[in-house]
């Protein structure tokens, strides 16, 4: 497929949007089907022509160009949610008696589906430190069917060397997939890094209103595009047509959303290094962050998503700083158009990488807020540290 030579804006505004498939209409039609009516004996049981609507229907379609179009791949499968992006893409790696290399850093509940399901299943996974690069071609065996990134990691925010990985896994032909929600497929591209599958969770940046759950698989190629497809719907997944649309209508205005909140996040982020009361700030924009120098070697911007650490308090003291803002609200998800703040502490699952920090990790998503109203909200937050 021939690249498409126009800017990534002008991708996003057009991607999925055929006028004859539409009658017209800017947006595509949403069909609210679970049945479909087939005229010929001779499509009942071919390839050629959908037959059942959890194939999707035109809005699916519409979606997963449109998440082409900014993140590229040969095609992409549509998942319930981000988690089942996740899980969907493992079981379309694995098999009995395989082992799943994945990353310390990983997302707690797709550990928690490695560590029950697929462990029922007869896959063992290992976890690694994510930033072991090069170096995982010494844990990879026979066995290994899939290796699993996370970069930036869930609330720690190790960037990973991708393409070191990917080179690694494809001389062993073990499979590669990555969650690359962080960056919503705009920041970061992994097939150009070797990848075969990238996850994104579309509850996040592409939806950006904290109004839907779904998730999406994209693929590197024909062949691994089929093969999760038909995961998918061995697995019976689908996407309902409401909340296909609007994740789609909501990467209309992604970029631009992304572009204000990654930089007032990058502004907050600045802020925080000079107060006394946080140890360190894990942003990998900023200069002081590990794997500052992987990020700017890999990565074309920064999202919103970042954490930070604070010096030990009371929790007493820790409770009064979160009950008390009040624009910032507490929640677990992330990309929306409104601020998120989380303590972590109690979330950190690690066996290959230990986190040997002594503060509570902090975890902030940054909205469409001003982010001077942002840092007035955390200066009086941390003042209640005192």
């Amino acid at each position: 497929m021939a690249k498409d030579p126009r800017r990534i804006e002008t991708r996003v505004a057009q991607a999925g949007r055929d006028h004859a498939r539409s009658d017209g209409a800017v947006n595509p039609p949403v069909h609210h089907a679970s049945t479909l009516i087939i005229d010929h004996v001779e499509d009942l049981y071919g390839e050629a022509k959908r037959t059942y609507a959890l194939d999707g229907m035109s809005v699916h379609e519409a979606l997963k160009e449109a998440l082409i179009a900014v993140e590229g791949g040969a095609g992409a499968t549509l998942a319930p949610s981000g988690l089942a992006a996740c899980t969907l893409a493992l079981l379309a790696c694995v098999r009995e008696g395989g082992e799943a290399l994945v990353t310390d850093s990983v997302y707690k509940p797709t550990r928690r589906f490695c560590d029950r399901m697929l462990k029922r299943l007869g896959v063992r996974t290992r976890y690694y430190d994510p930033g072991i690069g090069a170096g995982i071609a010494e844990l990879i065996t026979d066995a290994t069917c899939a290796v699993f990134l996370e970069s930036p990691g869930s609330l720690t925010f190790e960037v990973q060397d991708v393409p070191a990985i990917a080179a690694a896994a494809r001389a062993r032909d073990a499979a590669t997939i990555i969650d690359n929600t962080w960056s919503a497929g705009v920041y970061f591209k992994p097939f150009a890094h070797g990848i075969d599958l990238s996850i994104q969770a579309l509850t996040k940046y592409q939806g950006g209103h904290s109004d839907l759950l779904v998730g999406a698989v994209l693929a590197r190629s024909k062949d691994w595009q089929a093969r999760v497809f038909a995961a998918a719907k061995e697995l019976g997944l689908g996407v309902a047509p409401d909340d296909a649309y609007l994740a789609l209508r909501g990467m209309r205005t992604m970029l631009a959303r992304l572009s204000q909140q990654s930089a007032s996040a990058l502004k907050i982020a600045q802020w925080l290094e000079t107060r006394a009361e946080v140890a360190r700030v894990i942003h990998p924009a900023l200069e002081s962050h590990r794997d500052h120098a992987l990020w700017r070697r890999d990565f074309s911007g920064a999202s919103a998503l970042f954490g930070f650490v604070l010096r030990p308090c009371a929790p007493e003291k820790l409770k009064a700083m979160l009950e008390g803002f009040s624009v910032l609200k507490m929640g677990f998800s992330w990309g929306g158009y409104e601020s998120l703040i989380v303590p972590c502490s109690e979330q950190l699952v690690r066996t290959a990488r230990p986190w040997r920090e002594e503060g509570e990790l902090i975890r902030l998503s940054v909205g469409l807020e001003h982010p001077d109203d942002l840092l007035a909200d955390l200066e009086a937050g941390l003042a209640r540290l005192a």
